[in-house]
Parts: C-alpha cells; sequence; structure tokens
C-alpha cells in the first residue's frame, strides 16, 4: 500500500489541483478582458492572419468559414495550455485537377512559446497545413500585446500562403503531392510582415483589421480572385459563451462570413446540480459514550454478514453501482464494486464508502473498496472510518492524504459473492452515424441508424458480448469509390465494408479476463472481433497500481471478414503481434509506443500521445511507419490521425459512463494496420489505478 501523501504521487496529486485552482484564476482574469479571435483557418487568429494567442486548455473549437469560391470546417483543440492542434476539411473551386473543386484536409499546430507578461508580448510559432499538397502551407513567428482590456495588436513574420507576396529568400521547394510531411519547404522561399489589430467595441462585438501579404496566386489564377489590398478587416458578434458570427472583407473583393462554437471542458453545457446527491455518512457513537457499539460479538452470529451484505448491495444498486463480492472481519470490511455509472472512479468509491458507513457494525474501522474492471480487482483504496466520518465536509485534498491506493488480492479467498450478481445481461439501444473516409474527389457520404449492444456476463471475467446494426437512411451504398491499393487490402476496402452495411453484425466475442500473477493482467477473446476481421487475440499486460509504466504484449491470429459483416469470411488470414510500452507523464498525458507486425504483414512501429482532462475529455493523435514504402502505402504515406472522446456526462449534466467519440484520419491506407479489439486492458485498467483514480481524486465527495 503507497498513501498519495507520499512522494511523487503525492506531489502529483496537489500539484494538479493547484494547477487547475491557477488556470481557474487566469479563467477568471481573462473572462474581464478581450476574449480571443478565432480567424478562418480555426485557429488563434484575426482574419487570414495568427496571433500569439491560446484557447482555454481542454478547450475544442469548432467553426465553418468561407466566401463564395472558399468554404472550410476547422476543429481546434487544445492539447495542452501552449499547443494548439487544428484539423481542417476545405473545397477551393478551381484548385483541383483539371479546373475542378479541390477537397482538402490540412492539419496545424500552434505553439505559444512564452505568455504575455507585464510589459512582454506573447510569442508563438506555428506550422499551417504540414501535410500534403500545402494549399494553406505556412509558417509564422508572432507576437501578440494587449495594451487596454479592449485593445490588442500582433506583428509576425510569414513564410509560404503568409508570405506569397514577399520577396528575396530563394524559391520555396514544391510541396508532396503524395500527402507527406513538408518538412522541406518550412520556413524557406520568399517571407513577409504580417500585422492585426482587434478593438472589442462593446461587449458583443469587436472589431478587427490585419495587413496581410498572402497574395492568394492559386485563387487569382483559377477563379480570377481580384487582390486590390493587403489589408482585410472584419467583425465578430457573441451570441453566447460558446457560439458567436464573424464577418469579413477579404483584399477589398470577396465578404466571407464565419461561424464559431467554442466548448470549454470546465464549464459542461447542462447546469450543476443534476446528480443524485451521495447519502451523508452515518458517524458512530464515541467509543467513550457507548463502549457496547464496538463490541464484536456479531461476527459471531452466521445471520449477520448475509444481512449486511444485502443493505449494503441493495444501496449500492440504488446507486447505479454492483457489489460483486465482500469480506468481513470484526474490524474491517472490504468491497468489491463494479462501477457502472460514474465517470471518475473517485467518485464511485466516496459513494461506496458513505454507504458502508450506514450498514456496517461500529467495531469495523477500516473500510476497503475494490474496483473491477470485467471481473480483475484493479485496485483496492483502503480508508479508516475514522477518517470518514471527520473530513467528509472538507476538500477532497484532505481525504486524500490518509487514503491508501495499493494492489488488490488476487483470488477469492474469503470473499462472499453477493447472490443474484451472476449470471447478468446488460443491453441497450443508440443511434450511429457512419462516414466514408475523406476523399479529395467523392463527395461525402453515410448512414445513420441504429445498433441494438449487450453483454452477458456469465462469472467474473467471462463476457460474451456482441452489436447488431441496422441502417435506416444513408447513402453509403451509393458511393462509387473503389481501392486502388497495390498490397493486399487489409483496411483499403472499407468502401465495399460500407456498401453491404444494411443489417450488420459489428462484433460478437467470448472474452476471458483474469490475473494470473501479481501486477499481471490477461485477456483471451474469441469470436467476430470487429467490422473486418474475426480470431482470437491474446494480450498480457504488467502494470503495478503505483507505476507510470506499463508494458504488454498481444498477438491476434485473424481472418478477413466479408463484406456483409455476418458469419462468412474471405481467403486473407495473417497473424499479428506486437510488444506496447505505456507511460503516464502526469496531468492526465499518456504515451504510448506499440512495435511489431501489422495486417498487411509490414513491421514497424506507433507512437501514440493521449491526454485525458479531469472531466473526461480526452484527445489523441497517433502515427505509424513501417516497412511499407510510402507509394506502397498511398496519398500519406504512412497512417497517422487524431481521436477525440468527450463524455456523454458534459452535455446532459447526470452521471455516465457513455461517451461520443471519434476518429479522423486523413486517408484510410493498408500500411500501420490493426485488429480493433474491444476491451485492451490498459484502457480497461487506466481509469482505476493510482494515476487515473489521481486525476479524479477532486471528485471524490461528490
Amino acid at each position: 500500500m503507497k498513501r498519495i501523501t507520499g512522494g511523487i504521487a503525492s506531489a502529483a496529486l496537489l500539484a494538479g489541483m493547484g494547477f487547475a485552482q491557477t488556470a481557474h484564476a487566469q479563467d477568471q482574469l481573462a473572462q474581464n478582458q478581450l476574449a480571443w479571435s478565432i480567424g478562418t483557418l480555426g485557429a488563434p487568429g484575426v482574419i487570414d492572419t495568427p496571433t500569439a494567442e491560446t484557447f482555454r486548455d481542454g478547450e475544442l473549437v469548432a467553426s465553418v468559414s468561407g466566401y463564395s469560391d472558399s468554404q472550410r470546417g476547422n476543429f481546434s483543440f487544445q492539447m495542452f495550455p501552449r499547443l494548439t492542434a487544428t484539423l481542417r476539411f476545405s473545397r477551393e473551386k478551381g484548385l483541383g485537377v483539371g479546373g475542378d473543386t479541390l477537397k482538402d484536409r490540412s492539419f496545424d499546430l500552434h505553439l505559444q512559446l512564452l505568455k504575455e507578461k507585464g510589459w512582454r508580448p506573447a510569442f508563438a510559432v506555428g506550422l499551417r497545413d504540414m501535410f500534403g499538397d500545402g494549399v494553406y502551407a505556412s509558417e509564422y513567428v508572432v507576437a501578440t500585446k494587449t495594451f487596454t482590456p479592449r485593445l490588442r495588436a500582433s506583428v509576425g513574420w510569414g513564410w509560404g500562403r503568409l508570405g506569397s507576396g514577399g520577396s528575396g529568400g530563394g524559391t520555396r521547394p514544391a510541396a508532396s503531392l503524395s500527402g507527406g510531411l513538408n518538412n522541406d519547404t518550412w520556413f524557406k522561399g520568399p517571407s513577409a510582415p504580417f500585422a492585426s489589430v482587434i478593438w472589442q467595441a462593446t461587449d458583443k462585438i469587436a472589431l478587427k483589421a490585419e495587413y496581410s501579404d498572402d497574395d492568394y496566386t492559386a485563387e487569382t489564377a483559377a477563379n480570377g480572385f481580384d487582390n486590390k489590398t493587403p489589408l482585410n478587416f472584419g467583425v465578430d458578434y457573441k451570441i453566447n459563451n460558446i457560439a458567436s458570427v464573424s464577418g469579413y472583407v477579404l483584399h477589398g473583393s470577396k465578404v466571407g462570413f464565419q461561424f464559431n462554437i467554442a466548448l470549454d471542458p470546465r464549464q459542461p453545457a447542462a447546469p450543476s446540480g443534476l446528480e443524485r446527491a451521495p447519502v451523508p455518512v452515518a458517524p458512530r457513537p464515541s467509543r467513550a459514550s457507548n463502549p457496547q457499539a464496538y463490541a464484536t460479538d456479531w461476527a459471531q452470529d452466521p445471520t449477520a454478514q448475509p444481512a449486511i451484505q444485502k443493505s449494503i448491495g441493495d444501496a449500492l444498486m440504488k446507486d447505479g453501482q454492483v457489489l460483486e463480492a465482500m469480506k468481513l472481519s470484526p474490524t474491517s470490511a472490504d468491497l468489491r464494486i463494479s462501477n457502472e455509472t460514474y465517470r471518475a472512479n473517485p467518485q464511485a468509491i466516496g459513494h461506496a464508502a458513505r454507504i458502508a458507513s450506514r450498514a456496517l457494525p461500529a467495531s469495523i474501522d477500516t473500510i476497503k473498496v475494490t474496483l473491477m474492471e470485467r471481473g480483475m480487482p484493479a485496485s483496492t483504496t483502503t480508508l479508516k472510518r475514522s477518517d470518514i466520518e471527520r473530513l467528509e465536509n472538507g476538500p477532497s485534498t484532505q481525504i486524500a492524504t490518509v487514503a491508501q491506493i495499493g494492489e488488490s488480492e488476487r483470488g477469492n479467498r474469503g470473499f462472499t459473492q453477493t447472490p443474484g450478481v451472476y449470471p447478468r445481461l446488460l443491453w441497450g439501444i443508440a443511434p450511429y452515424l457512419e462516414l466514408s473516409p475523406f476523399d479529395p474527389i467523392e463527395d461525402l457520404h453515410a448512414d445513420l441508424g441504429v445498433t441494438l449492444s449487450g453483454r452477458y456476463e456469465f462469472a467474473p471475467g467471462l463476457v460474451v458480448a456482441g452489436a447488431l446494426r441496422q441502417k435506416a437512411i444513408g447513402n453509403l451504398d451509393d458511393n462509387p469509390k473503389t481501392s486502388t491499393s497495390t498490397v493486399q487490402h487489409v483496411r483499403s476496402d472499407i468502401y465495399e465494408y460500407q456498401r453491404e452495411g444494411d443489417l450488420t453484425i459489428p462484433y460478437l466475442t467470448f472474452a476471458a479476463y483474469g490475473r494470473p500473477a501479481d501486477n499481471l493482467y490477461s485477456r483471451v477473446t474469441v469470436g467476430l472481433l470487429e467490422q473486418m476481421y474475426g480470431g482470437v487475440s491474446g494480450e498480457l499486460l504488467w502494470k503495478p497500481v503505483d507505476s507510470r509504466l506499463a508494458l504488454g504484449a498481444e498477438v491476434n491470429v485473424v481472418k478477413q471478414r466479408d463484406y456483409d459483416q455476418h458469419f462468412s469470411f474471405l481467403d486473407y488470414s495473417t497473424t499479428t503481434a506486437f510488444l506496447s510500452a505505456y507511460y503516464d507523464f502526469g496531468n492526465g498525458l499518456t504515451g504510448e509506443l506499440d512495435v511489431g507486425r501489422y495486417l498487411a504483414r509490414d513491421f514497424g512501429a506507433t507512437i501514440s500521445l493521449d491526454r485525458e482532462l479531469a472531466n473526461g475529455w480526452k484527445v489523441g493523435a497517433w502515427a505509424t511507419l513501417t516497412d511499407m514504402s510510402g507509394s506502397d502505402f498511398g496519398p500519406g504515406k504512412f497512417d497517422k490521425g487524431v481521436r477525440l472522446t468527450i463524455p456523454l456526462g458534459y452535455a446532459t449534466g447526470m452521471p455516465s459512463l457513455k461517451s461520443f467519440s471519434t476518429t479522423l484520419r486523413p486517408y484510410v491506407g493498408d500500411g500501420g494496420a490493426r485488429v480493433d479489439v474491444q476491451g485492451r486492458l490498459y484502457e480497461t485498467l487506466d481509469g482505476s489505478q493510482q494515476g487515473g483514480l489521481y486525476r479524479d481524486w477532486g471528485r471524490f465527495w461528490r
């Protein structure tokens, strides 16, 4: 067992809470000043030029902008306090092959090097449109200074598009037409200055002006864009705390409009206070006033534990949790619970501890709450009952200093299973939306329908799970796109699967989870593993409760499913295998490195970074490089993408384990492809062990 007060763990927890308080104070200060501005490319900016500002940490900003010949959909995420990432989908008239409309996707990074402080301006550096044909490709350095609460100015220097009207610097190398990284072009070629100013005229209206040396060369040649002046002008109107609209005039010839939505993870869409209130702690009488209450005679009564277990189990069931098993002694109680309601496990632990305080005899002063994940004991939080009674109305930092989080017992010795828990059936119905992969030629296709999913748990760790999906409306079956890949079609035949996607079985599996040794977890999954593959998947994970490092190994023996996604298969079969390392960097940041053999029998590695905020918002990015050549992979040269998860509770204000997740990738290729197996061990256990519990500990008393 390790106390939270000990060493690095305590420092990380208290520093994280202090960081949140500092960030909140900074946000409160920012509310009294000029609001940040969103440029037409979705990142912090004025119109076409960037600023050195950032969004709030963890904020998701979506915008739609455009004029008659250009439309853009931008998605920006403040991945870290100083790093903004932007993914963009756009349509540009006349810029495609043969003068067709170009349907483009692009990715930007914006890094703030210095925050504004005193007389010092903020400084930032950025890369726009880092991959592919580089329609918006440019690099910049920029400084921004707030002169009064209503006046802010920026000045910077740009290359690429931002410096296309400049002189000197030689010729800029051509962008990669195969979708690769354009690092050979960065900060090269002609360059030029840019500048901007924003004035907050009223609480809702901001006026903007900028000087931009982007000469719109391609647009002028393709569709007659008339660049009359390097000056752009705009106005922002704030609708409410999350939405705004903008209008602008580009280079004296084009009028454009923009709509923005900003979702701050610290300001949920639903009001607070909708969650069910936890039951209060039931304090015991003092030992001095009633010593008989602390007698242990009850432990000799064979009816005592069943009655106590039923009382706690019934109360936990009403709270949205399951008491799977319990072990009692005259002075301690160990509750094995399955949290089926609360996104933050510390909230589930806090509810369970308070419920237990109302049912346990007074002689029991130690309450242990063991979190069960797919039948595996993941961690045990040990609390003194006297501390629960004493600290119930204090901040979560106080209970944190006396709690212990440690390894759970592996076996079932001494535990009594709660009657009626197993076997059990869980099911649900939910809508689904499936989109066709991005394609620069074809239009977007989509299907909307319903998914019936369920799982049947025979016993702890033994689960049958499956889903049926029925299309209601859509046009994925009209998509004429077919794969032109020159290698084995392990993923690029996604169009064939989507065309057959009327009534399908996305997955149907039997899985067995276990703990074969201390700090070691196992999973074996058999069946229809995912939309495109069936077979056998096995995994081992070494993950000590209090370690930042975890190591894993996975082997999958799979065969490709037929396009109708029922029970038939195609001829292709293969074996994939990976060694994985995971590291918790703190502040919600997790890194993962996977090395091994992929579905197309190529060898390589995938590096991933994911950041989870304390309220459950999660954003990540990955890149995979294998021995498959860039020409064989296709546009993009290698697999890469971003993923986003937003918990349902953010929108509803009610506790829920459900979430909305989406993955955005510029191209679906056959290189670096992996089997998508549900219930992988690291994702299953992460939120129930020390790092994840510390991250969410502030919800213990909620």
